[in-house]
């Protein structure tokens, strides 16, 4: 096997199996292997295949991950750095699963991330300021990148931040082309969503797939917009799972690593045992890798073309934004007391002045939230 497709296959295998704290978390881990440590890719490249990632349906780190993957070793590397980063969190969650079944309850890990989550706080931060650079170009990107985050915090969908952005900074770097043209006005059009109840519909693996599929093929945002869509489909129009089903299959996608989307494998298995889980997490990650492959190669090309580079770049200073937006809001559930704040110092100090890499870092973490659980009494042996 080629060494650049080797190189894919263990580096997305390591960090689907360590990469905790959702998807700004992955990114800022990918960030500091790709870019800092193995210069797979520079600073305005990463920003790029950032932004194609934004722009497109489904999650975004996975699809940054299928990107970089393209990008190191071409096709290949497209599918494996795809797989590789979701297999180890498919496998962990099946087996939450596999155990949740028979206990009839999610099994707890709030010690473990409650060591976890200061850390991935502070490698957020600081792959924000290492990005900083090459997305806040002159002074008009800086007053978007903050009116992004502003507005942002005020709950105005992330999909029209993008886009609005994008025109924004496309329109603002070509002023000058617009001097006779009188440009009317551009309307975001924001789409709710909501689906009355139906009667109950007979489970099958098929139906599984297709709704998956359509999910992850229409899904723009966080994991929150996710629940949306998961309660309308799976509770409110199939009545296929409870609300309290529900509940647990976001909390064993958010509490391990790897893609937050695999709480459709979760619920595949609740639903149809392993092949459940299999086509579920099949469903709803394959619109992604088509996606990818389709933008991945016409990114140079956008980059080179003047309006679309702008349009790139006001993507790419709204993507920096919402990022530190997420922070802020994790920041505020993750740093709740004198010790997250003395783990947050610790692993800054680490990772800013010796450079540490970041997964030793949240193993770290991971072994302080389960010694201060054992302490506290909360972790029993």
């Amino acid at each position: 096997m080629p060494k650049d497709i080797l190189d894919v296959a263990l580096y997305f295998l390591k960090l689907g199996t360590t990469a905790f704290g959702g998807p700004a978390a992955h990114i800022a881990l990918m960030h500091d292997e790709v870019v800092k440590r193995r210069k797979w890719l520079d600073d305005q490249r990463f920003l790029d295949l950032l932004g194609a990632a934004n722009i497109i349906p489904g999650p975004t780190s996975t699809e940054l991950a299928i990107h970089i993957g393209y990008q190191h070793a071409g096709w290949i590397g497209l599918i494996l750095g795809g797989v590789c980063f979701i297999l180890p969190a498919m496998l962990i969650v099946t087996a939450l699963a596999w155990m949740y079944v028979r206990l009839g309850t999610a099994t707890g890990a709030s010690w473990l991330l409650y060591g976890v989550k200061p850390v991935v706080i502070v490698i957020i931060v600081q792959a924000i300021w290492g990005l900083r650079q090459k997305a806040v170009k002159g002074l008009f990107t800086p007053v978007v990148g903050l009116a992004v985050i502003a507005l942002y915090l005020l709950g105005v969908n992330v999909i029209a931040l993008l886009i609005a952005s994008g025109l924004v900074v496309m329109l603002g770097e070509n002023i000058r082309r617009l001097r006779q043209f009188n440009a009317p006005g551009v309307f975001l059009p924001l789409a709710g969503l909501g689906l009355p109840a139906a009667a109950a519909v007979t489970f099958s693996l098929p139906l599984l797939f297709v709704t998956f599929l359509k999910i992850g093929a229409v899904l723009f945002g966080s994991g929150y917009v996710l629940l949306a869509f998961l309660r309308a489909d799976f509770v409110t129009r199939l009545s296929w799972l409870t609300d309290q089903q529900l509940v647990d299959a976001i909390a064993i996608g958010q509490v391990t690593p790897g893609p937050v989307f695999t709480t459709a494998t979760f619920i595949g298995y609740l639903l149809g045992g392993v092949p459940g889980a299999l086509v579920a997490t099949l469903g709803i990650f394959l619109p992604s890798f088509v996606f990818v492959a389709i933008s991945s190669p016409l990114i140079p090309r956008i980059r080179n073309s003047t309006w679309a580079s702008g349009f790139l770049d006001g993507v790419n200073v709204a993507s920096l934004g919402l990022m530190a937006g997420v922070t802020w809001q994790l920041a505020q559930a993750s740093i709740v007391d004198p010790l997250t704040v003395m783990i947050a110092l610790i692993a800054a100090v680490l990772l800013f002045c010796f450079k540490l890499n970041s997964t030793w870092l949240i193993l770290g973490g991971a072994l302080a939230g389960v010694l201060i659980g054992v302490l506290r009494g909360g972790i029993r042996f």
